[in-house]
């Protein structure tokens, strides 16, 4: 019977600083930057891994009154690819603690 308690104090110890990792690897996901880009590169937006922009660039030249639907979709397209960019890292980042793992309804 003790062998039980033990080996359920170690999964939980075990949980707890995995728990932590995830943590502390979601903290630095939210200080790195991802870069889109679009217009060959008249347009960047950046973003956090949090998915959070932070930054939008405008080349001075993509500016026209005249047309600032071309704008807008240039700007859509910039975010897309940031915040593709940064759920791609985050996937990667966070799976590393579900490989394995059979926990249904998750990830």
């Amino acid at each position: 019977m003790r062998g039980g308690m033990g080996n359920m104090q170690g999964m939980m110890k075990q949980m707890q600083k995995m728990q932590k990792k995830m943590a502390e690897a979601q903290e630095e996901l939210g200080t790195q930057h991802f870069e889109g880009v679009a217009g060959g590169g008249m347009v960047k937006v950046t973003v956090t891994g949090h998915r959070e922009v932070v930054g939008v660039a405008l080349d001075e030249t993509v500016v026209d009154p005249e047309d600032v639907e071309m704008l807008q979709d240039l700007i859509v397209i910039a975010t897309n690819e940031a915040l593709k960019k940064a759920e791609e890292t985050a996937n990667a980042t966070m799976g590393q603690f579900t490989k394995g793992l059979n926990l249904p309804g998750m990830f």
